[in-house]
């Protein structure tokens, strides 16, 4: 529902509401299990009169109240130094929840909570809360007998990058705007809204979509072991799915932000084709690498999700790529498959060869190895290089030196001599793709080219058309924002994010057209060595490192493997989902050792049950080959567990 369903009759709905105040005492008494719960098994429920939208709020506003709290040590306040907290069992995922003043302060919910700093008394009768929302839609039910939409009975969490109408929205900043709540919600929440969705909270984040940290929520934990680290800046969105305080979240991502957090939550995330999913009021977006994607704890629940947000929206001009190239019957009619029968799944050896990594990759390319037998089990044709082969190296080498040609001539002067013939090199490598510089893997891949410009750009469109009256523009937001220092962290962006918006701010003019250039160039290859293989998709795990424990240190990068996960697939386009493929039992954490190189060393292996993730990806807008993929792997496997510190709560 949107907020012009109730308009008209909120006051008095509030007032019922408000006078009902939900009290721990008068908590939902239903025997309905909130725990997994799932879309389909809400909706059952509501239609069989068993529960009603209100207790499903109710349900998971007092597992917020019981996990949801501080998860690390802050001696020196929200914006000072932190320190993990051994047993926290508690994880900070959520950052703001929709509640009146009246209702959270029944609720025992502290300020920092509130929907707005800058709105005290928050008495819109044009923005209900969502005990008010849910109350609509159960009077609604009542009337009609009819779900209000296809999420009906809903609970999602939003991630803070993403603008929200009713709730505070500023990337997990603290920042002193005049109104805290942008003018209208996103395309994506609006889209969930009038589906039935419930938007309970937003979730915390990396501040600016960087890190596990935000200086207005603090810093997010692991259901999984709350020492270690969510799994970036949607980290928020996956914890609060994984220890289910939501049904699904939206995240956002333009590395692996939605899947990375995804695969050490034990859920499943989509990262869609770029232009599936509207990025609009997404502060900050338009960068080409940024897009939005359901994470939820089972394969049809992510499909029930993107049938909703999936499709055009003039406000965001990328998604014209999505007209004609949704299906008709929607992605849920391919997330009800049992077998692979007739599938071609290729294995991306590049990223699972044992011998150019560690022995801290070794556990978690094993459990992928085991979960590509199931693939095999269940009718698949696994196109498998072996152990230390090469899915696409053959293909790469003859398509991308003309593909790339400019690009590829500068990176490569030995070859390519200044005044030599470079056509005449490029036809002898097409022809004898041998003589290609082995260094051209799928693991080679850098950035997409170079940008100038364009986060300065993004930014400051976002700033002018949400129309603030105290920060229109970057420069202002700098000014009037407060920051948390961080003595070590994974990098240098991830400490200082004055000085990385500062840098952004410096930029005079715009210019992507290299990146987009060498996108389109990769793009085109990869699609080519997938039709040449005839492969509907393939797979390799969402991430080699299990995370990292909180502020303590990475595992640096090996032949372009990163500690996070891997990113350039989809950078370049490509839909990318994670699903859960089983967990560690043990973890190499680097410590530090001066007479080591680089000063680190792996540890000794300490026992860890730790989520592995393994990603299926496909050519742009197929995510319903994706489905029947990952829904016939889940259902053989049934990997996804719930974290066992975040049970029922007790009364």
């Amino acid at each position: 529902m949107h907020k012009a369903i109730v308009r008209g009759r909120v006051f008095a709905l509030v007032a019922a509401v408000l006078c009902a105040a939900p009290s721990h005492a008068q908590q939902s008494s239903t025997k309905f299990e909130i725990i997994e719960a799932t879309i389909g098994s809400i909706q059952a429920a509501i239609s069989a009169k068993e529960i009603t939208t209100v207790d499903v709020v109710k349900s998971y506003l007092t597992r917020i109240k019981a996990y949801n709290g501080r998860c690390v040590n802050e001696p020196e306040g929200i914006l000072g130094r932190v320190a993990p907290m051994p047993g926290a069992r508690s994880l900070n995922a959520l950052m703001t929840l929709n509640l009146r003043p009246a209702a959270r302060k029944e609720w025992g919910f502290d300020d920092r909570k509130a929907r707005s700093m800058t709105d005290a008394a928050d008495n819109s009768a044009t923005m209900p809360d969502a005990l008010e929302l849910a109350a609509e839609q159960d009077r609604q039910f009542q009337a009609t007998g009819k779900l209000v939409g296809p999420l009906h009975g809903t609970v999602v969490s939003i991630k803070d990058i993403i603008d929200t109408y009713d709730m505070r929205t500023t990337s997990g900043a603290d920042a002193d705007y005049a109104n805290d709540r942008p003018p209208v919600d996103a395309t994506v929440v609006k889209r969930l809204r009038d589906a039935g969705a419930i938007i309970l909270a937003k979730a915390n984040l990396g501040e600016y979509a960087s890190g596990s940290r935000s200086a207005f929520g603090g810093t997010m934990c692991n259901p999984y072991d709350t020492m270690r680290d969510p799994g970036g800046s949607s980290g928020g969105s996956a914890s609060s799915v994984a220890a289910n305080l939501v049904t699904c979240a939206i995240s956002e991502e333009g590395g692996p932000s939605v899947r990375m957090p995804s695969r050490v939550n034990n859920i499943v995330g989509l990262s869609g084709s770029q232009g599936l999913v509207s990025r609009d009021g997404l502060i900050g977006a338009g960068p080409l690498n940024d897009r939005n994607g359901p994470a939820c704890r089972t394969v049809e629940d992510t499909a029930r999700v993107l049938d909703v947000i999936a499709g055009y929206d003039p406000a965001d001009d990328l998604t014209v790529y999505s007209v004609g190239r949704t299906p008709k019957d929607g992605y849920l009619a391919s997330a009800r498959n049992r077998d692979l029968r007739g599938m071609r799944i290729g294995v991306l050896r590049e990223y699972m060869n044992k011998s150019l990594f560690t022995i801290a990759d070794a556990e978690t390319i094993d459990v992928v190895d085991r979960a590509v037998g199931v693939l095999k089990n269940l009718g698949a044709v696994v196109v498998d290089p072996g152990p230390t082969g090469d899915l696409f190296q053959s293909c790469l080498a003859q398509y991308i030196p003309h593909n790339m040609n400019a690009g590829y001539i500068r990176q490569l002067p030995d070859l390519f001599p200044q005044g030599g013939d470079h056509i005449s090199t490029l036809m002898d490598l097409y022809f004898q793709p041998s003589k290609v510089p082995p260094k051209v893997s799928m693991r080679d891949f850098g950035p997409s080219g170079d940008t100038m410009g364009e986060s300065k750009y993004y930014f400051n469109r976002y700033l002018r058309k949400r129309g603030d009256a105290n920060i229109k523009n970057l420069t202002d937001l700098i000014a009037k924002s407060r920051f948390y220092t961080d003595e070590y962290s994974r990098a240098t962006r991830f400490r200082d994010v004055k000085g990385v918006l500062e840098d952004t701010n410096k930029a005079t003019t715009l210019n992507v057209q290299t990146r987009n250039a060498n996108r389109l160039a990769i793009q085109q290859t990869l699609m080519q060595c997938m039709k040449l293989q005839n492969l509907d998709a393939f797979t390799y795990p969402t991430g080699n490192i299990p995370p990292t424990l909180i502020k303590e240190l990475v595992e640096p990068d090996v032949n372009n493997r990163s500690h996070q996960a891997w990113t350039l697939i989809g950078q370049f386009g490509f839909p990318a989902m994670t699903v859960p493929a089983g967990f560690t039992t043990q973890v190499y954490d680097r410590i530090r050792d001066a007479a080591a190189p680089g000063g680190t060393k792996l540890g000794a292996p300490t026992a860890a049950k730790l989520p592995v993730g393994i990603d299926f990806v496909g050519v742009p807008f197929d995510e319903a080959t994706l489905f029947r993929i990952a829904s016939a792997f889940e259902a053989a496997t049934k990997h996804r567990t719930p974290p066992p510190l975040f049970g029922p709560v007790t009364p």
